[in-house]
């Protein structure tokens, strides 16, 4: 307990202090890739063969993070189900929405039970023809105030930092797709009126004027947390995992209130054992 208010203090004093403005509602949002989160046992035919299978034991620690994270609802990313996610966000806190990918590494939704959400369609273009990729899950929070349109993706890995257009890596081309689609999405919602937040793995660092991020602010106004910050996950490192604020949901972002859990293990096995991603998260102040 000593070593987390320890770090809890290193983390505030780097990314900002804490505080909920008056008269709002609180919602604290998250993205985290699970890494291969699935309940398959090693030598399953749908496993890459160097994918070792994460044990109860593994499952547990993963349980006891996300009950350290206390978000409100949480973006995952390669869950094999809603009985993998069910192990790490059990039903009696959480309401789970996965995609409808037949794949193993599924997108999804982990919402804090008694928040009232809708389902809306997966956004499927983000799996280009072919390309047997994820889709993008889609839900809509609604409370009395207001309504929060909310996208969890998982993008195509291999295009981190080349050029869109780089035909010499076979993933530029997939990812520019599922930018289209991206694109299309935040202008359906911009045109719409709507407060939205875009979250999830896009294998893409987006500083330094990055063409994919440029593309998306060309549709819609948008606030992206991780813009000019580093990520303490394992070590450090540019930011892959995102959450980017629109609409009218950029003014309900408390953008001091980012925070990254860091694992407490770090010998290199825990990367397999936990995820080789750390949670993100930053808090919203909704009009009541």
């Amino acid at each position: 307990m000593r070593w987390n208010r320890a770090m809890a203090l290193v983390l505030a004093l780097l990314l900002g202090g804490w505080g909920a403005r008056a008269g709002a509602v609180e919602l604290k949002l998250s993205t985290w890739n699970l890494d291969w989160l699935t309940l398959r046992a090693a030598g399953d035919a749908e496993l890459p063969a160097d994918v070792h299978p994460k044990q109860p034991a593994d499952r547990a620690m993963l349980l006891r993070y996300a009950a350290d994270l206390a978000a409100d609802v949480v973006a995952i990313q390669e869950v094999d189900g809603p009985a993998a996610a069910a192990t790490v966000f059990p039903p009696d806190r959480y309401v789970l929405h996965m995609t409808g990918d037949d794949l193993v590494q599924r997108v999804g939704f982990a919402v804090r039970k008694g928040l009232d959400f809708t389902a809306n369609p997966d956004l499927t273009s983000l799996d280009p023809p072919r390309s047997h990729l994820r889709s993008g899950a889609d839900i809509t929070l609604h409370w009395a105030g207001g309504n929060l349109r909310l996208l969890a993706v998982h993008l195509k890995q291999g295009c981190r930092e080349a050029k869109l257009t780089d035909q010499k890596r076979r993933a530029c081309p997939i990812l520019r797709e599922q930018l289209a689609a991206l694109r299309d999405w935040v202008a359906q919602r911009q045109a719409a009126g709507e407060a939205f937040v875009l979250m999830g793995d896009f294998n893409r660092w987006m500083d330094g004027g990055d063409a994919f991020y440029a593309t998306l602010q060309q549709v819609g106004d948008l606030t992206r947390v991780t813009e000019g910050r580093s990520s303490p996950c394992w070590g450090g490192g540019g930011f892959i995992d995102h959450i980017i604020a629109g609409g009218a949901a950029r003014a309900w972002m408390e953008a001091n209130t980012v925070r990254v859990l860091v694992y407490r293990e770090t010998g290199a096995e825990w990367q397999d054992r936990l995820s080789d991603h750390c949670p993100l998260s930053v808090r919203f102040a909704l009009p009541e």
